[in-house]
């Protein structure tokens, strides 16, 4: 992309058409550990969206000046900065979710999709572009989490951000949580099953067989 790229569809194409996480398979760990409820997973989304739109900002601006040869350090110490921030303001405000997440806010700072945006993106474009696509990702990164996150804790505890909507069996109703939900297997196929249905809708992001099956005999 460049930087005569119409900023709404900077913004908006790494939603479904470029998703970091389920086209380009970016930032699937904490996909996969911190989701466990949507609460947790919307604290994730909203800070790795800052740090990478706010890191995208700084190196978009700096970015003439950085010397090539040492541009991943000073990409990746603004970055563990942000974090460290983040980290900091979570702990303060947010204590129990902060201990929920444990070091997962910590790895943002060698996540994937934050140190690829900069590294291909904002170290090559203006500030407003680069500032756009990293808040798009983040948003096409938070579209998968809360989208796991929702359904592994409203089946796996009938819950919605702590509030029961599924009535419990053992209270009376009728839903019986399922304990698998919970498991990081179940984030995994849940994720594969996200790959799959928007592949079959976007047939165009499903990869070329790296090898073809040999066409069968004709019969004599």
């Amino acid at each position: 992309m460049t930087t005569r790229t119409p900023l709404l569809h900077i913004l908006t194409d790494p939603l479904l058409r470029q998703n970091p996480v389920t086209l380009q398979i970016l930032g699937i760990c904490s996909a996969l550990a911190v989701t466990t409820s949507l609460a947790t997973a919307i604290t994730m989304c909203v800070s790795l969206t800052v740090v990478v739109t706010l890191a995208a900002g700084i190196i978009s601006t700096i970015r003439r000046h950085i010397p090539d040869s040492i541009r991943l350090i000073v990409q990746i110490v603004i970055i563990a900065s942000l974090v460290i921030v983040i980290d900091q303001v979570l702990q303060a405000w947010f204590a129990e979710i902060s201990r929920t997440l444990s070091i997962f806010v910590a790895l943002i700072t060698t996540n994937c999709l934050v140190l690829g945006r900069t590294e291909s993106f904002a170290r090559h474009n203006a500030p407003l572009p680069a500032m756009t696509d990293a808040f798009g990702n983040g948003l096409g990164y938070s579209l998968i989490l809360v989208v796991i996150g929702g359904l592994r804790e409203l089946f796996g505890q009938g819950q919605l951000l702590g509030r029961q909507v599924l009535p419990l069996a053992e209270t009376g109703g009728w839903f019986t949580p399922l304990s698998l939900m919970l498991l990081a297997p179940s984030a995994f196929f849940l994720l594969g099953g996200l790959v799959w249905a928007i592949r079959s809708i976007r047939p165009e992001q499903a990869e070329v067989p790296e090898h073809m099956p040999p066409k069968a005999e004709p019969a004599e």
